[in-house]
């Protein structure tokens, strides 16, 4: 073939394209593709699993803050069993306030460090106890505060007069040192004048069925009170909400009372958000305040109510005095009640006793208290506790981080049955004498019928009702409040 032929038949044949190096760019491109594909998975996967432990965390924390919860009932419920074991010297204790020693008695079912505690609190080894502890990490913290030692706010909502009174006194009470004069001559958080009674008849009000004016003036001496119908302050002032007239739902409540601020909450209600048994106020409690587990200022309150001017009310130093004293009593006692009724306190605030003399005398000097009446004061106090917050919190190290969850719960001890009243079937015949019966018609110790010889009841054997009423009556109490964060 010529050269001008062999020209020729080149030019027809088609000509290929240069294709080097796109198999690199695919490889590439591919590359990237995966690259970003497993990143997105890895991110998804890794916030999953993340997701999950701290899921698996919360819920291990909030099962250890309600394991917190239910021992604290049991503690609470075993208190009279505890209290028969101990004997007793100068006379029967009415009730030991075992939920003061938590982090002692309930340490073994904590973590190897309350299990420590414990140890030593006993001098001995409970490790060897079998389902005792928290296995896998963490623990829980447990506060447990007795509500009837507060001043419950709410019962101005029982609609007496005695009732909201007595409040208004305790109130005034707790208002009355000198030092606070200049947070009732300035103005409050509503930019308005507010002075003592006022702040007092709000509180009342608010929480009072009734559509009166109280004056908090319990003991009918001043001429300058305001009576009559409850005005609209709440809205003259710009508020969109008016007075409640019904019971304090919580104590957070408390804010959207005229007059109430940061300034007020501090002083009166919270000193310390971080230790609630510094807490003053309350809105669960009995109508009572337990002297024996009652702070100073609680105390000095109750004394105030009744002799408001009596030097102890009105001097700063008898009233910094009396505070001193009874922290430093108390210290000594460890939580073992002073009083075993109410008459022993008045004895103390007289100046006698067994530890009056001591309030009496030097250091501290403070003028004793003559109460011109016992029985009013005998009617704000009592030596019984039967309403408790525990607060209880799970606590679940992680890697980078610590879950916490915490459980506020209040629970009601006063229609809880005793354990030692815990019913069993017991022998016996229908020819067998009437044992004593308790409310339910049940034998403590055992189930009989409430008949005696000759009843249609088969021994050993209850009706429906008792039964009811037995199961109603928790020993570990009613929980009336429950709040899970």
């Amino acid at each position: 073939m010529s050269a001008v032929q062999r020209a020729i038949a080149a030019r027809k044949r088609p000509k290929r394209s240069d294709k080097r190096g796109v198999a690199l760019v695919m490889t590439l491109g591919a590359i990237t593709v995966l690259t970003v594909f497993l990143t997105e998975l890895q991110d998804q996967t890794a916030a999953e699993l993340s997701a999950a432990l701290s899921e698996r965390d919360a819920l291990r924390a909030e099962y250890y803050a309600r394991s917190a919860v239910n021992l604290s009932r049991l503690l609470i419920a075993v208190e009279p069993e505890i209290r028969k074991a101990i004997p007793i010297i100068g006379g029967q204790i009415k009730q030991i306030p075992v939920w003061e020693f938590t982090d002692l008695v309930l340490g073994s079912f904590n973590d190897p460090t309350g299990a420590a505690s414990f140890n030593s609190t006993i001098n001995a080894d409970a490790t060897s106890g079998k389902n005792l502890g928290l296995t896998g990490g963490g623990h829980y913290e447990l506060k447990i505060i007795d509500e009837d030692s507060k001043i419950n706010i709410n019962t101005a909502a029982k609609g007496l007069i005695r009732t909201s009174d007595r409040l208004g006194g305790q109130l005034l009470g707790l208002f009355a040192p000198q030092s606070y004069n200049a947070m009732f001559e300035g103005r409050d958080v509503d930019n308005q004048f507010t002075d003592r009674q006022t702040l007092c008849g709000a509180i009342v009000d608010w929480a009072d069925d009734d559509e009166d004016l109280y004056a908090c003036d319990p003991r009918g001496t001043s001429t300058s009170a305001s009576k009559g119908s409850e005005d609209n302050f709440y809205q003259t002032i710009g508020l969109p909400y008016r007075r409640k007239n019904t019971a304090y739902d919580s104590l957070d409540e408390l804010r959207l009372v005229r007059g109430v601020g940061d300034d007020f909450w501090s002083t009166f209600v919270d000193p310390d958000p971080t230790d609630p048994h510094k807490r003053i106020l309350t809105v669960w409690g009995q109508d009572k305040i337990n002297i024996n587990t009652a702070n100073p200022i609680t105390m000095l309150t109750i004394a105030c109510t009744a002799e408001p001017t009596s030097p102890l009310c009105t001097d700063p130093l008898q009233y910094s005095g009396f505070l001193q004293a009874m922290s430093l009593i108390r210290s000594f006692t460890q939580g073992a009640p002073l009083f075993q009724k109410a008459d022993d306190f008045i004895a103390l605030m007289g100046g006698t006793g067994p530890i009056g003399p001591l309030l009496a005398g030097p250091p501290f000097n403070v003028t004793p208290v003559k109460f011109k009446s016992p029985a009013e004061v005998r009617a704000q106090i009592g030596v019984l506790s039967k309403m408790f917050s525990i607060y209880a919190e799970g606590v679940v190290p992680g890697f980078k981080r610590t879950t916490r969850v915490k459980i506020h719960a209040v629970v009601d001890f006063r229609s809880a049955q005793e354990i030692g009243d815990s019913f069993t079937p017991i022998a016996g015949g229908a020819n067998a004498p009437p044992p004593q019966q308790n409310a339910a018609g049940l034998r403590p110790g055992g189930l009989t019928p409430q008949g005696g010889a000759g009843s249609n009841q088969a021994a050993g054997q209850a009706t429906p009702e008792q039964l009811a009423a037995v199961m109603a009556a928790n020993p570990a109490g009613s929980i009336v409040y429950w709040r899970i964060e």
